[in-house]
């Protein structure tokens, strides 16, 4: 198999080709030069494999939730390569990606339970919680997922969290964390020692997910098909409906109330 995945829901852009099991992967984390960076890094990913756009057999894109500018990026370019070179784009959650990238980084026994929270800014998070006691270390995230469908502030976080921690140790990671660390931190069975180095969704990671999902028997969609889970409007319409007044139903403005 032949994977193009790529990964820009958060802070980090990057790109990862995986043939036959290896993956050429190149990722750059911090600022907000997505668009910039990533059709570079696709083009030297694929060099790296030694395997020409024009061979993959299907595609991955992280589909959110995340930042609204990167993940258009992101969807932007799959289904811009998918329509044109006629491939199908496998789409996988932010979320999914940390978890699994939380399992690799860890092992089996820490990692039985994991919180990816995704760094919604504006003072939010997304976040979903795993449960991958008693399963097998293949296990796809999304099999053992409690999606938190909604944003979360730091206060329903951590009361969240303190929860789900009351049953046994949690691991907690991704860039929503490393927000909050100091908030989380003393919170009784949060385990955050990877919340810095499971910071952003890994290509690679959703690279090899995606594979495993496609091996499974999974299918991807048709590109014109794939859109990003934003979970909210931009920032740009936020700040205009907050700075614009609402009009009250009073008739044609002809002056007077």
């Amino acid at each position: 198999m032949r994977l193009l995945a790529i990964e820009t829901a958060t802070g980090l852009v990057g790109a990862a080709l995986l043939v036959d099991g290896s993956v050429a992967e190149r990722s750059h984390l911090g600022g907000r030069a997505h668009a910039e960076l990533l059709a570079p890094m696709i083009a030297e990913v694929s060099a790296l494999a030694g395997c020409p756009l024009g061979d993959l057999d299907v595609l991955a894109v992280d589909g959110g939730p995340g930042l609204f500018t990167g993940l258009r990026v992101g969807v932007a370019t799959a289904k811009a390569l998918g329509q044109s070179l006629g491939l199908d784009v496998v789409v996988v959650t932010s979320l999914d990606v940390l978890a699994a990238g939380a399992r690799a980084a860890a092992g089996a026994h820490r990692a039985a339970r994991v919180v990816a929270v995704v760094d919604a800014r504006r003072g939010e998070v997304f976040a979903a919680a795993y449960d991958f006691t008693g399963v097998g270390d293949d296990m796809d995230p999304a099999d053992v997922v409690d999606d938190r469908s909604e944003t979360l502030s730091p206060e329903e976080l951590v009361a969240w969290l303190d929860g789900l921690a009351s049953a046994g140790p949690v691991l907690v990671v991704g860039d929503g964390a490393v927000r909050y660390l100091e908030l989380l931190a003393p919170r009784p069975g949060l385990d955050l020692g990877l919340a810095d180095s499971v910071s952003a969704p890994s290509p690679a990671v959703l690279a090899r997910l995606a594979a495993r999902r496609l091996a499974a028997g999974g299918t991807g969609l048709v590109a014109a098909d794939v859109t990003p889970d934003y979970r909210r409007h931009a920032d740009a319409k936020i700040n205009w409906e907050e700075r614009t007044p609402r009009r009250t139903a009073r008739g044609p403005e002809t002056g007077t109330p």
